[in-house]
């Protein structure tokens, strides 16, 4: 679990300085793209907390609005976000990683929902969701690098 909760905890660093980098297109969408950094920044975010905290049955640790903004089958929205939400954004990135390796090592994902997932893989428990959202979050930092190129 260590080496999961390790390489989460870089790639939402590797994720936060690219969004850092190129924070001036941050709203724009390419042909071909849906989305643009923010909602991919602010989707893995989203995406950390409804598979391991809601699916074990517990309190997410962000505002129910980001939630919905920025869950699987959003798009942005024509308005842009404003600055507060993005410097809460940024500052969860890191901190949620912080109080899930906190949660974890007091056992509060005792429980699982079992999900599958439109990748094609099933969740059981918080190992198979920190396992999956790695994969999640590497994917859409993918699309990040892949929006700015």
């Amino acid at each position: 679990m260590k080496t999961l909760i390790e390489h989460l905890r870089q790639t939402r660093f590797n994720l936060l300085d690219f969004f850092e980098k190129n924070e001036s297109k941050a709203h724009a969408i390419p042909v071909g793209f849906n989305n643009n950094l923010y909602w991919n920044f602010a989707h893995c975010i989203v995406t950390q907390q409804l598979l391991c905290y809601r699916l074990s049955n517990n309190n997410v640790l962000i505002d129910e609005n980001l939630i919905e903004k920025y869950r699987k089958g959003t798009r942005p929205l024509d308005n842009i976000p404003s600055s507060l939400e993005i410097s809460e954004v940024k500052d969860m990135a890191i901190k949620t990683v912080d109080q899930l390796e906190f949660d974890y090592k007091e056992g509060l994902f005792n429980t699982y929902k079992a999900y599958a997932t439109s990748y094609g893989i099933q969740l059981n428990s918080i190992e198979d969701a920190l396992s999956f959202n790695n994969i999640h979050e590497g994917l859409h930092l993918g699309y990040m690098m892949a929006i700015v190129k």
